[in-house]
């Protein structure tokens, strides 16, 4: 990704909110490239539940940056993802974080079983 002007804040780095606009951003895109949901009809659908974050280092505009993903538990029904924030080329990260989802179904809004068919996916990149 790459940052923008807006990401700035007065201190002259980007703003905490907007790595957690990157963290939800990477899971759900990698969710959807994996076919694992279908966030306009999918049933069940996955809420996030938990996150945080801590910081390591700066990032400012104009930047690109990296975003590396695992699962680090995978439970019944939620979801923990490991995520690094990397300045482009870095092999430290500036921030790493966690972010839960639970799944749910899509009505009740109650979590549900991961389907049997997320797993293998998930259990990849754990």
């Amino acid at each position: 990704m790459t940052t923008r002007w807006a990401d700035n804040d007065a201190y002259g780095h980007v703003n905490n909110t907007v790595y957690y606009e990157w963290f939800d951003s990477a899971v759900n895109a990698w969710m959807v490239e994996q076919g694992l949901l279908d966030i306009a009809k999918g049933d069940p659908i996955a809420l996030v539940v938990e996150t945080r974050c801590t910081y390591a280092a700066p990032l400012e505009f104009p930047q690109t940056v990296e975003i590396g993903l695992a699962v680090a538990e995978l439970g019944r029904s939620s979801i923990r993802y490991r995520i690094g924030i990397f300045a482009e080329g870095s092999d430290g990260a500036a921030a790493e974080g966690e972010f839960v989802h639970v799944v749910v179904d899509r009505a009740s809004r109650r979590p549900v079983e991961i389907p049997s068919h997320w797993r293998p996916k998930l259990e990849a990149i754990s």
